[in-house]
């Protein structure tokens, strides 16, 4: 039985990317050797021991050059080259992040289910916060992680691809600085590929995020994302990125601007328009399918994060109009 399982498992690999993760990285190198045969560890500039760390644990990695930016896109890229390179007969790849933990007959599951579609080009799984009660930041990554099982339009980075179609589709844009992952499945599905996730357990995430700070700035490079993805594949009948936008631009600058320019002719009576937001919070709120207290921290962060989506949103559209390259927007 361990015989067949060691070679059914010879068929994926898993590449395994972190920035400075410490103790999470070790989780996560350890949650690989248990599930799987091939693993690879790509670091970009980590300033602790992350790449002797796994070095030590007897898994090969390689440290990216730091002349050019580091992104998630590019650490995922260059290691899908590099298993490859190293195993050749692998047909699945699981990609995974140092902050991650794989869950105990994923890996098996997930490749089962892709060699069963042949459509398929992505399965995802069920992804959870590690310890959800350890800040209301790590409650609203479990509510964000909370996702439909069934035929879905995007993933997450933590997800198992063909490595047939992703090399087909030249992998993830390394000029992103984050939203590679919804962005490389527009161009699968428009290569008539399917994605898929699964009602099972895939992977534990542990965001380790306790300030306010941390939140918001990992909101900025959201917007910047959905802008950027927006400018890519925003056209019909993709429209991709286009709803998300209108509703930044909406909740982050157009109601504000209707509040202060209604000052000068109805005096402060126009801040009664900044009403709005409150009764967008309460209706969230209400119309919530988890937890009380849940359904209320969702809602309350859903409309304060369109103010920092916003700026992501103009970082983007400056930056892109100045002719510069997004450069990486960390949040730990």
């Amino acid at each position: 039985m361990l015989q067949d399982n060691a070679a059914t498992l010879s068929a994926v690999g898993v590449v395994i990317i972190g920035r400075n993760e410490g103790n999470r990285l070790r989780d996560c190198l350890s949650s690989g050797i248990r599930e799987s045969l091939h693993i690879l560890y790509v670091d970009s500039g980590s300033s602790d021991d992350s790449v002797q760390l796994a070095r030590s644990m007897g898994i090969d990695a390689i440290e990216l050059d730091p002349l050019t930016p580091f992104s998630a896109a590019r650490a995922r890229n260059e290691g899908f080259r590099r298993l490859l390179q190293t195993h050749s007969g692998l047909n699945y790849v699981q990609f995974i992040d140092g902050d991650c933990e794989l869950q105990p007959g994923w890996l098996s599951i997930a490749m089962g289910f892709l060699a069963d579609h042949a459509d398929i080009a992505v399965v995802s799984g069920r992804l959870r916060e590690k310890i959800v009660a350890k800040s209301i930041y790590n409650t609203l990554c479990d509510i964000e992680w909370d996702v439909p099982a069934g035929p879905a339009k995007e993933c997450g980075g933590i997800a198992m691809m063909r490595a047939s179609a992703f090399e087909r589709a030249e992998g993830f844009r390394i000029d992103l600085i984050a939203g590679e992952e919804p962005e490389l499945c527009v161009r699968l599905r428009g290569q008539g590929w399917k994605i898929w996730r699964l009602d099972r357990e895939m992977a534990l995430h542990d965001a380790a995020m306790s300030r306010f700070s941390q939140w918001w700035k990992r909101t900025i490079r959201s917007g910047h994302a959905i802008a950027q993805g927006a400018a890519l594949h925003g056209a019909p009948p993709e429209k991709y990125g286009i709803r998300e936008s209108r509703s930044i631009l909406l909740w982050g600058f157009t109601i504000p601007l209707i509040a202060l320019g209604l000052i000068p002719l109805i005096g402060p009576r126009a801040l009664l328009v900044l009403a709005l937001y409150p009764l967008q919070v309460a209706r969230l709120a209400l119309a919530g399918a988890r937890s009380a207290r849940e359904n209320w921290i969702s809602a309350i962060f859903l409309v304060i994060g369109k103010f920092p989506a916003m700026l992501g949103l103009l970082q983007y559209h400056i930056r892109s109009t100045c002719g510069q390259q997004g450069r990486l927007i960390e949040h730990k």
